[in-house]
């Protein structure tokens, strides 16, 4: 017997997501959310499995704008492989677990597994024996992080097969995979042999809602007449030590006091980077919030002078479009950033491009600019336009809805097939 697909579809009361995050809270995580939000106002049912927050996030089980949201507890990684075994283990169970509660209670019938770790295509493929349909959204290169965080050689070089393994494990059993840009759409269909029509870019733009009505908070300034901001997860990858010795070469050898740095966000090395930066003399010169809300992210962007942008140049961050970057250059913000391939293809003239790695170019770039205020706003207003233009998430959710209508293309299909 054969069945017209749209007779199918129109069977189908509400089409029903379930999204897993292992690596932040949600809300807190932004792109998660940000997706959820998108997918709730195209008429999907969405319902999401992270972690709890160590602050926020920390309920069990709750509803927020719709979207009914699951959580586990869990023991953050110190960034030893031990704990991260730990982590991951537990992660994997109670995700398992709490999907099954999903199912049950919501139904779902796509899952949206996201990255890192790669591990979750484990507690996922059960349900393709359901029919169920599975997309990854890759945040991350998990291999190539490993190799920044740990070197090659050895015991690393195992783990670092064992992370392409899984890789290769979730590019094979994904229906459908989307990326953070073209850089890792090229890994996908390489690497991950995935067909070009079945990888969709979605960037992680801020959207026009959070441009708008942003004003500044001339305190942040601690009374000195430059305010420098960074924003970011901090992990050994992101360049924090690098920024603080550039900061120290602002103080010593360009001789400047007149400028006070705002570094907002949490990691595994915020406790290391706050004593490094006593060790360097510049307790008074700078201010770590830690992990802290979009709006004051947004806040503290909008009341910079000048951001950064201090990821080292390594096989990763080359091919990483760094979220901080546009949102830098959403609130018509110049920033300096080591010559990294995809942020210089983004980017373009919004940015000056310090010698990869070189903390005494990246303190001549930042004094440069401090010492242009037109140069400045003309690369604050060049990167705003190319924001607007092209890389705000009113243009990713279209790539997000693309991404979802292949997704259930492939489940009618497979529906179809199984009816003959």
């Amino acid at each position: 017997m054969s069945v017209n697909p749209s007779e199918v579809s129109n069977s189908v009361k509400k089409r029903k997501v379930l999204i897993v995050v292992e690596n932040l809270s949600v809300p807190f995580d932004r792109r998660v959310w940000r997706e959820c939000h998108a997918l709730r106002d195209a008429g999907y049912q969405v319902s999401a499995i992270s972690p709890k927050g160590t602050e926020r996030d920390i309920s069990r089980q709750e509803t927020i704008d719709g979207i009914s949201i699951y959580r586990y507890p869990i023991l953050q990684s110190d960034g030893s492989f031990l704990s991260y075994a730990v982590e991951y283990g537990m992660a994997l169970l109670m995700s398992y677990w709490l999907m099954w509660v999903v199912l049950f209670r919501e139904g779902f019938d796509v899952i949206q597994i996201c990255n890192p770790p790669d591990l979750l295509i484990l507690v996922a493929l059960p349900f393709k024996l359901f029919g169920k349909k599975m997309i990854f959204d890759q945040h991350d290169l998990s291999p190539e992080i490993y190799e920044v965080q740990k070197g090659k050689g050895g015991k690393q070089s195992v783990v670092v097969a064992a992370l392409l393994f899984f890789e290769k494990l979730t590019y094979i059993f994904s229906d459908v995979v989307m990326v953070v840009n073209e850089s890792c759409k090229r890994i996908a269909v390489g690497r991950g042999a995935k067909r070009d029509q079945d990888v969709f870019v979605v960037r992680n733009g801020p959207s026009l809602q959070n441009i708008k009505g942003v004003q500044p908070n001339t305190a942040l300034k601690q009374a000195k007449k430059y305010l420098l901001s960074y924003v970011g997860m901090m992990g050994p990858q992101e360049g924090i030590d690098l920024l603080l010795r550039a900061v120290r070469e602002l103080v010593v050898a360009h001789r400047r006091s007149d400028f006070h740095v705002h570094i907002m966000g949490g990691g595994t090395v915020l406790e290391g980077m706050k004593k490094y930066a006593v060790e360097l003399g510049l307790e008074q010169t700078v201010t770590f919030t830690g992990s802290v809300d979009y709006p004051q992210v947004m806040e503290g962007i909008a009341s910079a002078d000048l951001c950064l942008c201090p990821d080292p140049k390594t096989p990763l961050s080359d091919k990483c479009s760094l979220v901080k970057a546009v949102e830098y250059m959403s609130l018509g913000r110049a920033f300096v950033a080591f010559d990294l391939e995809e942020v210089h293809l983004f980017a373009a003239d919004a940015a000056l491009y310090a010698q990869p790695n070189d903390e005494g170019d990246f303190a001549a770039k930042i004094n440069e600019l401090l010492n242009n205020d037109e140069l400045r706003a003309s690369m604050g207003q060049i990167g705003k336009e190319r924001v607007i233009q092209r890389l705000t998430w009113e243009h990713s959710k279209e790539a997000l809805y693309a991404a979802y209508e292949k997704a259930f293309e492939k489940r009618v299909g497979a529906m179809v097939e199984a009816t003959k």
